[in-house]
């Protein structure tokens, strides 16, 4: 205990030597020390009292002067550093009265701007968040920088702390960082979502760290620009996504999560144009899981580009084996990710892939949501369906109609098929208003030569209706619900026998 509180004392000692005007009278004692003792006692004084400052720690010029951590932004305090103010506050809490917080910075869209400016661009953002961070702190809290890129905050002890005022604090912050930053001509705009945790709510310094952190990452899954306070039942649910997180990657690597088809007809001549490989959950205990229940625990979780490679495999293992049963089948759609189009080696890879199995690029469509093509400026993007549609890959655009893709868009991604979404579908046959609306899809589509297909249709109605406006191709349950694999070589022989005995759907209106 006693060994304890002489640190305690020797830790607060070095913080008082490290205040700015304790340097002031470094030369003044040294001075007196002449006057009273002579030349003796000025060499003693000159070697022995800066000694005492280093060994106290008056000269680490990290640890708690945020002017002079804006002006070597690179040389941050670190997590053990942070940790260790932390704890010196809340170790004498009880006997001072005061207390503290911890705040937690972290970016939006950290990987985006890695992606599109590079690292050189990242660090510089970094660097001049860290000046305005620590300008808009106050003299004595310390910033650390974190493994992950972002920032965490250190508040000096002080006697009352509240929600509000940390909020208020976190809003500060983003204010701070809101205004452009100019890198090489171009104007980067940084949001940041902030956790924290009050002092009261955690015994050590460590563990005050980690619930801002905690605090941050729920920030920063409903951000942009998000702030959250820290709250018990936060730490568990973490566990349970990091917990869900490996049950996916069992399943993934297991082959449990793999594809079911569903096949696409030509309202023309009836064949088959094509199926989609579309991702089922195959659990031991539950059976067969919804999409809609662990799709997006897949991209919360990083793992779409694992899940992609699976799903692609097992598409073009399909057009091989189908290919050899004699079922020519012309292509198989795969849906790509926005995470997956990121990748700048993706063209590579899927041409590697096709040359692994004989297969020539036509036979694979790639199909990306509007709402990727509507948002995204992201040149990786933009270059790698450029590059896909080079490879010869056709780029369809799914649900269309829901996600505002201009037509510059549609044509600056050179998408061969526009999917028609389900919500344009349902009663086509029966409501004019949709009828309208699909009319006025097929018209732009026509005009700008581009195939169709229809999404969601469920009803022999619909499929007529579909056919007679001019929709090129459908799918939906009304065709076939999404199949095992082992499941088509049956479907693809009934289809064929059925297509032979009945007449085709009547020609288009034109």
């Amino acid at each position: 205990m006693a060994s304890d509180g002489l640190g305690r004392a020797l830790q607060r000692l070095g913080a008082r030597l490290r205040q700015p005007e304790m340097m002031v009278f470094l030369p003044a004692t040294t001075l007196a020390a002449f006057w009273w003792g002579g030349e003796p006692a000025l060499i003693l004084a000159a070697l022995g009292l800066p000694l005492v400052f280093v060994l106290l720690g008056a000269f680490r010029w990290d640890a708690d002067d945020p002017a002079h951590l804006a002006e070597h932004a690179g040389g941050l305090a670190l997590r053990p550093q942070i940790i260790s103010a932390l704890d010196v506050v809340l170790q004498d809490s009880a006997t001072t009265g005061k207390t503290t917080a911890c705040l937690v910075v972290q970016f939006d869209d950290a990987a985006v701007l890695l992606d599109r400016h590079g690292r050189a661009a990242q660090t510089e953002v970094l660097l001049r968040s860290a000046e305005r961070i620590c300008a808009a702190l106050r003299q004595g809290d310390t910033v650390a920088r974190l493994e992950g890129g972002g920032f965490a905050i250190a508040l000096a002890e002080v006697r009352r702390m509240d929600l509000e005022t940390l909020v208020q604090l976190a809003a500060r912050l983003q204010s701070a960082l809101a205004p452009p930053i100019s890198i090489d001509a171009a104007r980067l705009y940084i949001t940041c979502s902030i956790g924290f945790c009050l002092g009261a709510r955690a015994p050590t310094g460590r563990a005050l760290l980690d619930a801002a952190q905690v605090a941050a990452d729920e920030a920063l899954r409903n951000g942009p620009g998000a702030i959250r306070a820290y709250a018990p039942d936060m730490a568990r649910k973490r566990a349970d996504r990091d917990a869900y997180r490996e049950v996916l990657e069992i399943a993934l690597d297991h082959g449990e999560i793999r594809p079911h088809f569903q096949p696409q007809i030509s309202t023309d001549t009836g064949t088959i144009s094509g199926f989609e490989a579309l991702a089922r959950w195959h659990h031991p205990e539950r059976g067969l899981v919804p999409p809609a229940e662990f799709l997006d625990a897949i991209e919360e979780a990083g793992l779409s580009e694992r899940l992609g490679e699976v799903i692609l495999y097992h598409a073009l293992t399909a057009l091989v084996r189908w290919d050899k049963a004699g079922f020519r089948v012309p292509r198989v759609g795969v849906n790509f990710s926005a995470a997956e189009l990121r990748n700048p080696k993706l063209a590579e890879k899927l041409k590697w892939e096709l040359d692994r199995f004989d297969l020539t690029p036509d036979r694979l469509a790639v199909e990306i949501l509007e709402t990727v093509v509507a948002d995204t400026d992201n040149d990786v993007i933009v270059h790698n369906i450029a590059a896909l549609a080079r490879l010869g890959c056709g780029v369809d655009l799914d649900d269309f109609g829901t996600g505002h893709a201009s037509i510059t868009n549609i044509r600056r991604f050179t998408v061969r098929r526009l999917k028609i979404d389900r919500s344009f579908v349902t009663r086509v046959d029966e409501d004019r208003e949709q009828q309208k609306m699909v009319a006025a899809i097929l018209s732009l589509a026509e005009q700008l030569e581009l195939e169709t297909l229809a999404e969601g249709v469920e009803t022999p109605g619909e499929h007529a209706m579909l056919a007679q406006l001019g929709c090129g191709h459908v799918q939906g349950f009304g065709i076939a619900r999404p199949m095992p694999f082992d499941d088509t070589f049956d479907w693809i022989s009934g289809h064929r026998a059925r297509q032979m005995a009945t007449p085709k759907i009547g020609h288009k209106a034109r």
